[in-house]
């Protein structure tokens, strides 16, 4: 059990590191005219400018904040990943950042570039000319199998990430005693929660009625305060400074 521990978190690393290592392979590639040009992931995510697209001009590239977002998430998930070989408790975070990760690749990888790539800086070609602010076809950017396969070796990330998690976790419990599993804790916690949900106590619709028309009241009183205040205030300041 033990063996199949340590591997499925050395896999998990090498999901991690090899989704980290794609995002610097091409993820979109630009149409204009009969000039074409591919821009990897880490591009699309901090920013840059790129030559040889258009008549061998440079121009600066578009940009997009959730394929960032997507790298930062990568990176903090494969970091915390190779660190839980000594601090035990990342055990629990890289799941997550991995399933949302995966999940927000996903999501970017099927839907239409135009979504999540900010191409407003790009320009269109027209008659061997550059104009600005120009939509362009739905053909003009398009995005490589790369993004896809970053958020199918996300999912794998996440896979595994789990099952180090679980089997790591009832190693710990086969060697403790008294221990629970997380499953079992989770099911411990769901009963606790139903008991002290039974023993709330509902207030009635006249209770009800009472506190809304309380905070209603206490709401206007306040904001009157601060609007006499403010007129106040603002007639002192015009008096001092003679302003009419």
């Amino acid at each position: 059990m033990k063996v199949v521990n340590r591997i499925c978190q050395i896999l998990c690393i090498v999901c991690g590191l090899g989704a980290l290592v794609l995002f610097f392979f091409p993820f979109a590639k630009y149409t204009a005219g009969s000039d074409t040009e591919t821009v990897v992931g880490t591009v699309l995510a901090f920013g840059g400018k790129t030559k040889g697209v258009i008549g061998g001009k440079a121009f600066d590239m578009a940009v997009s904040a959730k394929i960032l977002f997507c790298f930062i998430l990568t990176a903090l998930g494969f970091i915390m990943s190779v660190f839980s070989f000594k601090k035990k408790g990342l055990r629990y975070t890289v799941p997550v950042f991995a399933l949302g990760d995966a999940i927000f690749m996903l999501v970017i990888a099927l839907s239409s570039p135009y979504r999540f790539i900010d191409s407003s800086k790009l320009f269109e070609v027209t008659s061997d000319s550059y104009v600005a602010k120009v939509p362009f076809g739905e053909d003009y950017v398009k995005y490589t199998p790369y993004v896809l396969i970053v958020s199918i070796l996300l999912f794998a990330f996440f896979v595994f990430a789990a099952a180090y998690l679980f089997i790591d976790d009832y190693i710990e419990v086969c060697e403790s005693k008294g221990k629970k599993t997380i499953f079992a804790r989770f099911c411990l916690f769901i009963r606790d929660y139903k008991s002290e949900i039974k023993k709330i106590v509902w207030p009635g619709m006249k209770d009800v009625t009472r506190n809304t028309l309380i905070v209603l009241i206490m709401c206007l009183l306040v904001g009157a305060l601060i609007w006499l205040l403010d007129w106040g205030l603002g007639s002192l300041i015009k008096v001092i400074l003679n302003v009419k």
